[in-house]
């Protein structure tokens, strides 16, 4: 099930369950206003199943602007959970190449913040590449949705910007490189009810596409994520309070080869099978 949040012209924003058909079901027709009320409840799925068998007022996506499936969530990120990540991060950086090499199997994970949800770029938005950076990429990634006792109850696509250069120039600037203006885009909505064994089947997909040509696609699977899903959220929880809930990009398994950087412009499509297309034109921030 397809929960997201969307608005119309002079509208405030809405929630809706993406419907069979291209349409969007119109939940403040109940009263939902918001996905707290959902993503808090003990089964986000039951609590749908009622409002779905229910005649609701239903508008097309055509005719709607989907906004960023976040609300009052914190958006956290881990790193090095990709066998091939762990390689990149080793290439791009000899100062601190011991250090991905020792996270990637260690029992911590690393964990970082990534931005607050204010921030976050909506599906079709502009997606920001640092001024001060030499080489930038997007990273594609699947994004838990975690309510405020640490429950998995969704999954989103997730892009987590990175200027490579300047992480790779020494580990402490990460957050520089991971952190600023328009480094997140997360959508285009959020699936409800998957097991953690069915979503590592799905595949995630990148095209990076400059002046109406592909310049780089690749493909990996959510499978190939080291860690387990629940052990992710259980490290970003320990010590830590989220009233609100939180999002957890959970790293990426695809890494453009070094002579592919960004551009303003570009245009970057994630798509994850079960999930749908995260669309996103690159700007410089």
């Amino acid at each position: 099930m397809k929960l997201c949040r969307f608005s119309k012209p002079g509208q405030e924003a809405r929630i809706g369950v993406v419907t069979e058909g291209a349409s969007v079901m119109d939940l403040s027709a109940v009263g939902l206003t918001n996905l707290s009320s959902l993503l808090e409840a003990d089964d986000a799925v039951a609590e749908l199943h009622k409002f779905v068998r229910a005649d609701l007022p239903r508008v097309m996506l055509s005719e709607i602007q989907l906004l960023a499936p976040v609300e009052r969530q914190e958006v956290w990120a881990a790193g090095v959970t990709y066998l091939r990540s762990k390689a990149a991060r080793m290439e791009e950086s000899s100062y601190s190449a011991n250090a991905y090499d020792r996270v990637y199997s260690a029992e911590r994970p690393e964990i970082f913040f990534k931005t607050l949800p204010e921030k976050v770029v909506a599906p079709g938005g502009q997606v920001g590449m640092r001024r001060d950076a030499k080489w930038s990429v997007p990273e594609p990634e699947l994004a838990l949705v975690l309510n405020s006792r640490g429950t998995i109850v969704g999954h989103t696509i997730g892009n987590d910007m990175s200027s490579r250069d300047i992480e790779g120039e020494n580990l402490l600037y990460l957050p520089q490189a991971k952190t600023y203006h328009r480094s997140c885009a997360l959508g285009p909505w959020i699936v409800l009810g998957t097991p953690e064994a069915k979503a590592r089947e799905w595949q995630i997909k990148l095209e990076i596409e400059r002046d109406g040509k592909s310049i780089f696609a690749g493909e990996t699977s959510v499978g190939q994520i080291k860690r387990r899903f629940d052990e992710l959220a259980e490290f970003l929880f320990r010590s830590q309070v989220f009233p609100h809930g939180a999002v957890l990009l959970t790293g990426t398994g695809i890494v453009p080869p070094d002579q592919v950087t960004l551009n303003e412009g570009d245009v970057v499509r994630i798509e994850v099978t079960g999930i749908g297309l995260l669309q996103n034109t690159v700007v410089v921030v």
